[in-house]
């Protein structure tokens, strides 16, 4: 349950494109990508969702202009110490906005998010697991996979 003190979010908002890089205009809105030299990136909307002609008649028909603010380049790749998946155990911190901020602005320090992948890189085990296994084979999904396709097989992991 949500309480004081915690934060919930989707990471399936906040869906965005460069120029030159076009995505789905229904749900994507262009921003500017830059990086500094001492790696922090930074993402900021140019413009959001807007009516476009296609061979839909509802693409002109789009009344939503607001794409979400994406926060999954915001949060390190965290490995699960058991199945060396990737996991999200983030810990935020947040802070009223800065008077040179904009709606939708995100900016990462990769060196951070770095050692805070490093650190967690190292909580893992190396595979393959017991009993040949690449991951856990309990785990709840929606669509689960054939059994076989959990077992670690050199062969088959090494191919391009």
């Amino acid at each position: 349950a949500i309480r004081p003190g915690v934060v919930g979010m989707s990471h399936h908002m906040g869906r965005w494109y460069q120029d030159g890089h076009p995505g789905s205009r229904w749900v994507m809105g262009k921003v500017d990508l830059t990086r500094t030299d001492d790696g922090v990136w930074s993402l900021r909307y140019k413009e959001g969702i807007k009516p476009f002609t296609s061979d839909d008649p509802d693409s002109e028909r789009i009344y939503w202009d607001d794409p979400g603010v994406h926060q999954n380049l915001t949060f390190p790749v965290q490995p699960d110490p058991i199945s060396g998946m990737h996991c999200w155990h983030q810990k935020v911190r947040i802070e009223k906005a800065h008077p040179e901020d904009h709606y939708g602005d995100v900016s990462v320090d990769v060196t951070k998010s770095r050692e805070a992948y490093q650190r967690w890189l190292s909580m893992t085990r190396p595979g393959p697991g017991p009993g040949g296994l690449r991951r856990p084979e309990f785990m709840m999904r929606h669509v689960t996979p054939r059994r076989k396709a959990y077992l670690y097989e050199p062969a088959r992991s090494t191919e391009a």
